[in-house]
């Protein structure tokens, strides 16, 4: 269904530009996406994603397209490269179960950004490669990449970065554009933080501060603002910070994971489990 604004209606950004973190302006609990790959540690603000939704860009080399759904929460990057070449994104302005639909701008498919993989169009059934990823505040990245960079705000845009469009969604009881139904043991609103088909309540994990499962170790710190609580972004209600690591033979490594809301991830993830406790 459509979601309002017509294809490319929210502008993808194409040219990034970047500032040394540790000199940004941006506030210290603003969320951010936290990507680093061979060295090159890169943060793209929320309240930049808000007005795009898309970063396309090059980071350490690698093709990536960074991605954020306001409607699920869903903060995603993933490799452009492709056994089809490399892609290049776009916001179709269409939703499926409230979450973005990119389309491709080689073949125009279009892609389901929660898993994406392409739903409609040449290239249906073909998966992009998630890369793991933190939402976290400005300050954490900044104290683990001193060296990294902070997408820049375009003032030629004519974005009110900064401002959030979606003022008090987190809190609501029903998502917006959603018309499908819902059963979860949380509200349809609430965060989930999901790894493949698993996922935890948000809040389960702030009240716990660490959960192991199997090879699974999830942790929980405060200090950072919720994008989509406050009509300003700075000012949102504490979420905390979420790290998802694996045991491996070297250590605690990143995993891939999301922090969507729960109806995203019940109807984009039917057979997932939530666990309660």
């Amino acid at each position: 269904m459509s979601g309002g604004p017509p294809r490319d209606g929210i502008p993808a950004i194409d040219d990034p530009r970047f500032e040394p973190a540790a000199s940004a302006g941006l506030p210290p609990a603003e969320p951010v996406i936290a990507l680093e790959i061979g060295g090159d540690a890169r943060a793209y603000p929320l309240r930049i994603l808000l007005w795009h939704e898309i970063v396309n860009d090059v980071v350490g080399g690698v093709p990536v397209v960074v991605t954020y759904c306001p409607l699920c929460n869903s903060s995603l990057v993933f490799d452009r490269r492709t056994e089809r070449g490399i892609l290049d994104f776009g916001v179709s302005g269409l939703l499926r179960h409230s979450d973005m639909i990119m389309y491709d701008r080689q073949t125009e498919s279009w892609w389901q950004q929660f898993a994406g993989e392409a739903i409609a169009g040449e290239l249906t059934g073909l998966k992009l490669h998630a890369l793991p990823v933190r939402v976290e505040s400005r300050t954490r990245f900044v104290a683990r990449f001193p060296s990294g960079r902070i997408l820049l705000e375009d003032p030629t845009r004519g974005k009110p970065y900064g401002r959030n469009p979606y003022a008090g969604y987190d809190t609501e009881h029903w998502p917006f554009l959603f018309k499908g139904d819902y059963d979860g043991p949380v509200p349809a609103l609430a965060r989930l933080v999901s790894v493949g088909d698993d996922a935890w309540p948000l809040e389960l994990l702030r009240n716990k501060g660490r959960i192991e499962h199997a090879d699974l170790v999830l942790t929980w710190a405060a200090g950072q603002s919720s994008p989509l609580d406050t009509t300003e972004t700075a000012k949102g209600r504490d979420i905390g910070n979420v790290v998802v690591q694996r045991r491996e033979a070297s250590g605690l490594v990143d995993v891939v994971h999301d922090l969507s809301f729960a109806f995203a991830f019940r109807a984009l993830r039917p057979d997932g489990r939530i666990h309660s406790e």
